[in-house]
C-alpha cells in the first residue's frame, strides 16, 4: 500500500517524520495553511491534490513543498513573487 518502503514485517502504517529542523518545519506548516486559505494558486493545487484522492495531510505537505519552493525562487531571482497567469485553452 506505501509502495517499496524497506521495512520488516508486514505492517502497513503511515510514516512519521522525526529528524530535521522542526521549528522551520512548523512555521512553514502554519505559512501553509494560511496560503491554503489565502493564497489562489496554492489553494488551487491543494484542491486539486485533495479531489485526485490525496489525503489531506498529504496535500498539505506537497503544498508545504510548492511553497518552499516559491520561496527558493525568491531568494535566488532577488524580486517580488508574481503568480504565473495560465491561458485556459482554446
Amino acid at each position: 500500500m506505501w509502495g517499496d518502503a524497506n521495512q520488516s514485517g508486514s505492517s502497513c502504517k503511515a510514516r512519521h517524520i522525526y529528524g530535521g529542523r522542526q521549528d522551520l518545519r512548523s512555521v512553514l506548516y502554519m505559512a501553509t495553511l494560511c496560503a491554503i486559505r489565502f493564497n489562489p494558486p496554492i489553494q488551487a493545487f491543494y484542491q486539486r491534490l485533495r479531489q485526485a484522492g490525496k489525503p489531506p495531510k498529504v496535500a498539505v505537505v506537497a503544498a508545504m513543498r510548492k511553497l518552499l519552493t516559491i520561496l527558493g525562487a525568491i531568494l535566488r531571482d532577488q524580486k517580488p513573487w508574481q503568480p504565473v497567469e495560465h491561458a485556459s485553452p482554446a
